[in-house]
């Protein structure tokens, strides 16, 4: 299981515990992003970044309070909207060099970006597929010819699941009741 742990929950004291909380708990891995402690979701605009250096340390944070070497650590990177390429990719090597074991480039906008980051990094990448993002919806297959290793559908799943919530609650609010929800609930002997 890999665990998204935003900006690390605080300094270096609150990302220690989360790492051994975690790894206790049975994660596998976590991530950690280098945006500010307000943060803000990775493909809307007006994220504000640490300096890499301030990311550095919570990854080492990270790394120091790790005490099972299974137990990887991805750090990621919103710096591509921001600050570009070339910046990403410097930061992206620096987390590496800090001991992040993955990368995760955030909002990628062109397949050429992730075999660019894959050949700088030297370690395995994840890509973020999600619905109204910034980045296009490539395929797998797409994604494995660009170097991708982890591919991260994070939202489609509770989105359908919202979907189908709402087709419930509008046959309530037409019927005054739910016999008209069709669908899966037959399954579900028919209980709401």
């Amino acid at each position: 299981m890999l665990v998204d742990i935003d900006t690390g929950w605080g300094g270096a004291f609150n990302i220690a515990r989360a790492i051994r909380s975690l790894a206790k708990a049975g994660a596998a891995a976590v991530h950690m992003e280098d945006q500010v402690g307000q943060k803000r979701c990775g493909h809307r605009p007006g994220k504000e970044l640490v300096t890499a250096g301030e990311m550095v340390d919570r990854i080492k944070a990270a790394v120091d309070a790790r005490t099972d070497e299974q137990f990887l650590l991805m750090a990621r990177t919103d710096a591509l909207a921001n600050e570009g390429m070339a910046a990403a990719i410097e930061r992206a090597q620096a987390y590496v060099a800090a001991g992040a074991d993955m990368i995760f480039a955030e909002a990628v906008t062109e397949l050429a970006q992730y075999t660019e980051f894959r050949k700088a990094v030297g370690v395995p990448i994840l890509a973020n597929i999600t619905e109204f993002g910034q980045t296009p919806l490539w395929t797998r297959d797409e994604l494995k010819a660009a170097g991708v290793d982890i591919i991260l559908y994070c939202c489609g799943a509770y989105r359908a699941m919202n979907a189908a919530a709402l087709k419930v609650y509008e046959a309530i609010s037409r019927g005054g009741h739910a016999e008209e929800r069709g669908g899966a609930d037959a399954d579900a002997g028919g209980a709401v």
